[in-house]
């Protein structure tokens, strides 16, 4: 077909065969065009694999999830590409790599968090290891014994996104999103409490220490705790937070005072709080208000006392016994605190003073008695007690207790000494003017007593003591003679036998009388006597009456008759 010869196109003798070839043509050049624009079979497999190819590597990257930067102190028990990260015990995440930060301070690790968990990563999202721990609340997670410890994700209710999170090494105290009430507590005693610890009011738990850090600016430690609903109403500006070390055991000038808190208080202490007796409920509080955390109840109770008169003691005798924090009371009414012992030592002495005393500060706390703040008038305070001064108002140290030997101020009248006042000042306080104590009072009386001892003739009262001895010793020696002789005798057989013959006689009687019977002859010869007897002395009756009225009618006929006068003799 190679070699044919196509005849010219302008013959006319070959017109029908031009014909022929035009169609011929035309059908070769279709035949050619749809053998171009159809695609071979063999194209379909690497368009499908690229295909493929391209949904694994979108796939791939649509499954990696959204990848988070986690950061700890330590990264123990945590292993790259085998530590879990989950939520509610579901996976939702894994850690990819583990390493140290720049600064060598602390640990960084990489994790990728599946796509359908990634609206959980917000700004206020927690992680925290989960590992076998034993504390108060009991033993927790065993499960990762065999497992291994795992990371908890606590989803977060904010809005704004986060990627960078730290990783702590204990589980929160609250859930996110719980309601109550997060506050601040301010003291000096951060040792004695750990996050985690009970918050409790009258012994029942209603929150937890969330927080304890240390400002070394201030040097306190600052604790952030959650109270929980419906508890934050407790809460108010008129509360005290103190700290409660499970027993308190205590020996001051009120006694021996022991008070038990909860058991997990026990264990571990805690904080308690409430509102004191003597201030009014006061009003709710915003959250992060920040309150002082006081050592013990009693210290809580004495921190609402802040409004004062401070005067200065000068005692001339031992202070020993007496302690910061003793009461001040009158007539057992406590008014004030003994606030230190002794304070400025150093200062020099008023002139008046001629001998060298102690100060003892002392503070007039007027709201024990009741008053609120509003009506507390300080200047008024001190006027009334430079009046009371005038009239014999005086402090002195007594003891409040003999078991423990503290001692307290007690204020009383003494109206001998309601002219002797002077006013008197050290460094820059009122002097509140003192009368020696009980022991002093004591101790001058019996000085006196061995003053007049000594002034007592003692000789003549030991002589005629001496003779005193010697009568009784002679009197002594008089009566062991006659105990000698009456044992003597009780020891003589004739008076041992006397017991028995006596004995002998009274059963001869016994057996006599009961032969006395009514119908025995012995019995009725005896009525028969007594009868007899009986009509005898009936008889006699008128003889001596007669006797008793005139005794010479015995002697004489006629008691009328005259007496007879006597003869001379014959001779």
């Amino acid at each position: 077909m190679a070699n044919e010869t196509l005849p010219p196109p302008n013959d006319p003798t070959n017109s029908n065969q031009t014909n022929g070839n035009a169609t011929t043509e035309q059908d070769l050049n279709r035949a050619k065009t749809s053998r171009q624009t159809r695609l071979s079979p063999i194209w379909i497999v690497p368009i499908v694999a690229i295909a493929i190819g391209l949904w694994l590597i979108y796939d791939n990257y649509a499954s990696r999830g959204t990848l988070v930067t986690l950061t700890m102190e330590s990264a123990e028990g945590i292993e790259a590409g085998n530590t879990l990260i989950r939520s509610r015990n579901v996976q939702i995440g894994r850690v990819q790599t583990v390493r140290l930060s720049d600064d060598l301070s602390h640990a960084v690790m990489t994790a990728r968090i599946q796509p359908e968990a990634e609206d959980m990563l917000r700004e206020d999202s927690r992680f925290w290891v989960v590992k076998p721990r034993i504390g108060r609340e009991g033993i927790s997670g065993l499960g990762t014994v065999l497992s291994g410890a795992y990371i908890q994700l606590e989803p977060g209710a904010a809005e704004a996104p986060r990627r960078e999170f730290p990783v702590s090494e204990t589980p929160p105290v609250a859930p996110a999103g719980q309601a109550g009430l997060r506050l601040s507590l301010t003291s000096q005693l951060g040792n004695s409490l750990r996050v985690g610890d009970p918050v409790s009011y009258q012994g029942y738990t209603v929150g937890r220490i969330e927080e304890n850090r240390f400002e070394p600016q201030s040097r306190t430690m600052q604790h952030q705790v959650f109270i929980e609903e419906p508890y934050t109403a407790l809460v108010t500006d008129s509360t005290r937070f103190w700290t409660s070390n499970g027993v308190d055991f205590r020996l001051d000038a009120d006694g021996v005072r022991v008070s038990v808190e909860s058991i997990e208080a026990l264990l571990g202490g805690g904080v308690t709080f409430g509102v004191p007796e003597d201030l009014p409920m006061g009003r709710p509080v915003e959250a992060n208000t920040r309150f002082t955390l006081y050592a013990d109840e009693d210290a809580a109770r004495e921190g609402t006392f802040n409004r004062y008169l401070e005067y200065v003691l000068l005692v001339d005798e031992t202070v020993r016994g007496l302690s910061k924090g003793a009461p001040v009371e009158f007539r057992g009414v406590r008014l004030g605190t003994v606030a230190a012992v002794p304070w400025n030592f150093t200062a020099p002495q008023p002139d008046s003073r001629a001998r060298f005393a102690i100060p003892v500060l002392i503070r007039i706390e007027p709201q024990r008695l009741g008053i609120e703040n509003s009506e507390i008038n300080l200047e008024e305070w001190a006027a009334r007690f430079e009046r009371l001064f005038g009239l014999g108002l005086r402090a002195s140290l007594k003891s409040g207790s003999l078991l423990t030997g503290a001692l307290f101020v007690d204020l009383n009248f003494q109206r001998d000494l309601a002219d002797e006042y002077i006013a008197e000042r050290f460094s820059d306080r009122d002097v509140f003017p003192t009368v020696p104590g009980g022991f002093a009072q004591i101790q001058a009386q019996v000085t006196d007593l061995l003053e007049k001892l000594n002034t007592l003739e003692v000789e003549p009262l030991l002589a005629g003591l001496d003779r005193n001895l010697q009568a009784s010793e002679s009197v002594l020696n008089e009566v062991r003679d006659v105990s000698a002789s009456i044992n003597q005798l009780l020891n003589d057989p004739e008076t041992q036998a006397v017991g028995g013959n006596l004995n002998a006689t009274l059963e001869e009687l016994r057996n006599t009388l009961q032969g006395l019977s009514p119908s025995s002859p012995a019995y009725q010869e005896l009525t028969t006597a007594i009868e007899r007897l009986d009509r005898l002395m009936r008889d006699l009756q008128p003889l001596t009456r007669t006797l008793n009225e005139n005794p010479r009618a015995l002697l004489f006929d006629n008691l009328d008759a005259q007496d007879p006068m006597p003869r001379a003799p014959r001779d």
